[in-house]
């Protein structure tokens, strides 16, 4: 069964254990940081942060403002677009849910990284050989039978891991059972045409500004990685148009240069 994640950010109390989890778990270096202006840190996903807790201000009845913490990493898509647009097969789905990254397949396109609605494949910029990064899901600890990293260190079980059915189940209880606490939907569950990361808030995306922060809200409910696999089922044919075309025009300019040698002989 298809694995997935429940983030429920009204538990959510910002102490970033799951960032530091995620770094220790797949040995990611550290480096100095500073605080954004509203105190994330670091401030942008990269090839050695995986996981970032997003801190939002939000405005409640009356005036008042609340944090909303919010955990971001890689959605693991359904039906991925950075694997439909990998044209070396670098990049693919688990049955369980993880979406991995192939070291020795790539070659450095980052097509994956244009196809990916929420921006999360990161380049190493840095390295003399890079190569893609992100969240792995811990497929590593998944195929050991634990949990991910990131959700066996919540301290206040806003991560809750699990079968996907199942995680949807209980996310929609929740929401039954809190009409006014929760807003009534879930993000990821048709996102895109659904994730393995599924989001429970306390205000609309829209009025958290999710839109700014990676998670989109205007991608409807059709799979991304279907635009992709159309896409580049063509690349094929296309190349063998061009290649076509070029040897067309080689042997014409060739058959060109010899009349007007011969031309030249007459003369």
């Amino acid at each position: 069964m298809s694995k997935a994640v429940l983030i429920d950010t009204s538990k959510c109390i910002g102490c970033r254990a799951c960032q530091v989890a995620c770094k220790s778990w797949n040995d990611l270096p550290g480096k100095s940081t500073t605080f954004s202006d509203t105190w994330e840190n670091p401030k942008f996903l990269d090839s050695h942060n995986y996981t970032r807790v997003l801190f939002r201000e939000i405005s409640q009845p009356g005036g008042d403002l609340k944090w909303q913490f919010i955990k971001r990493q890689c959605m693991h898509c359904l039906t991925p677009a950075c694997a439909s647009a990998c044209p070396v097969g670098a990049l693919i789905r688990l049955p369980e849910g993880p979406v991995v990254y192939n070291d020795d397949k790539c070659i450095g396109c980052r097509y994956c990284m244009m196809a990916c609605p929420f921006q999360i494949p990161k380049f190493e910029w840095e390295s003399a050989v890079p190569l893609i990064r992100k969240c792995t899901f811990c497929a590593d600890r998944q195929a050991m039978g634990q949990e991910p990293a990131c959700t066996s260190s919540c301290p206040t079980d806003a991560l809750l891991f699990g079968e996907r059915d199942k995680l949807l189940k209980e996310a929609h209880r929740r929401i039954g059972a809190h009409p006014g606490k929760y807003y009534p939907e879930v993000y990821g569950e048709r996102t895109g045409g659904g994730a393995s990361m599924l989001y429970l808030t306390t205000a609309s995306f829209d009025n958290i500004g999710i839109n700014h922060l990676g998670f989109r809200t205007d991608l409807g409910d059709y799979p991304h990685g279907l635009y992709g696999r159309e896409w580049m089922s063509k690349v094929p044919w296309v190349a063998l148009t061009v290649g076509s075309l070029a040897v067309g025009l080689h042997y014409l300019n060739k058959r060109r240069a010899q009349v007007q040698s011969q031309e030249h002989k007459e003369e």
